[in-house]
């Protein structure tokens, strides 16, 4: 089923044990949303590089090494935090923002292209959930972010954007961004899905992923749909995305000039000499 997203605030509840942050948030926007947080005094949110949209003048930026999630080990739990994130592709460093003044105070974070911002609460989900490694956007202070392989070696092999995931762990609030229509569904014991590696966005850790081969020779050559496809297992819950981010790249890049594609869409009655007045100098 589809699922979607309130636009009205909601808040987290605080457990006794709780270790991340409890903050409010608010998702806007529709096609391009973005998540504005809303932190009391000592709160933080942590996020990658280059998320943050806006913020109030009372929350300070920090740099850290590592996850940013606070935890305890060290400087090697903290090299070694940085370490997977380097696996993911992600920069050593995240930047956390604390609010260190008085009432309430926001912060807003941006998605990177369309799509849906999911908020998801890590102890509805057992603690920990695996997503793909450029979805991860935000969190509460306290949620761990680490990096997570697949166990079979096929999977590894030939499982293309679902090898390396990232893994998020604690029991706060975490938002992931989903590129283009998410897709929620729910699987049960023994019920597979089959999914293309690049639209499998998230999912619970009791999933159980594999790949498995297209079909024939002639499908897997002519097919267009690669190889091989994520084979989903339950009991579980998985959130599919209609648009990931390397079919968008791709697309973008195959129709560049530069790299020998051609203008689409343009309606340019004069066709080349069009372009030249219009400032692209490529035929």
């Amino acid at each position: 089923m589809t699922h979607h997203i309130p636009e009205v605030p909601a808040r987290a509840h605080q457990r006794n044990n709780s270790i991340a942050d409890d903050v409010d948030y608010e998702i806007r926007g529709a096609e391009m949303q973005f998540v504005e947080v809303e932190l009391d005094p000592g709160e933080s949110a942590v996020a990658e590089a280059g998320a943050m949209m806006f913020k109030d003048r009372a929350i300070t930026m920090n740099a850290v090494f590592g996850d940013g999630s606070g935890q305890s080990g060290g400087f090697m739990g903290k090299l070694l935090g940085a370490g997977k994130r380097l696996l993911t592709g992600e920069s050593l460093f995240t930047t956390v923002f604390t609010h260190e003044g008085t009432g309430k105070a926001r912060i807003a974070f941006a998605a990177p292209y369309p799509g849906n911002i999911l908020a998801l609460k890590l102890d509805e989900f057992g603690g920990r959930l695996v997503c793909q490694k450029d979805s991860f956007l935000a969190a509460a202070r306290g949620v761990q972010i680490g990096i997570h392989f697949q166990r079979r070696i096929m999977t590894g092999l030939f499982g293309g954007e679902g090898f390396i995931m990232q893994s998020l762990e604690g029991d706060g609030w975490t938002f992931v961004h989903i590129g283009g229509t998410v897709v929620e569904r729910r699987l049960a014991a023994g019920e597979v899905l089959h999914v293309d590696t690049g639209c499998l966005a998230a999912m619970t850790a009791d999933i159980d992923m594999d790949v498995e081969r297209v079909g024939g020779i002639k499908s897997m050559i002519f097919g267009g749909e690669g190889v091989f496809y994520a084979r989903l297992t339950g009991p579980g819950t998985v959130w599919l995305q209609s648009l990931p981010f390397s079919r968008l790249a791709g697309r973008i890049w195959a129709s560049a000039p530069q790299t020998g594609g051609k203008d689409r869409g343009e309606g340019s009655v004069l066709g080349g000499v069009g372009r030249v007045l219009g400032g692209n100098n490529s035929f």
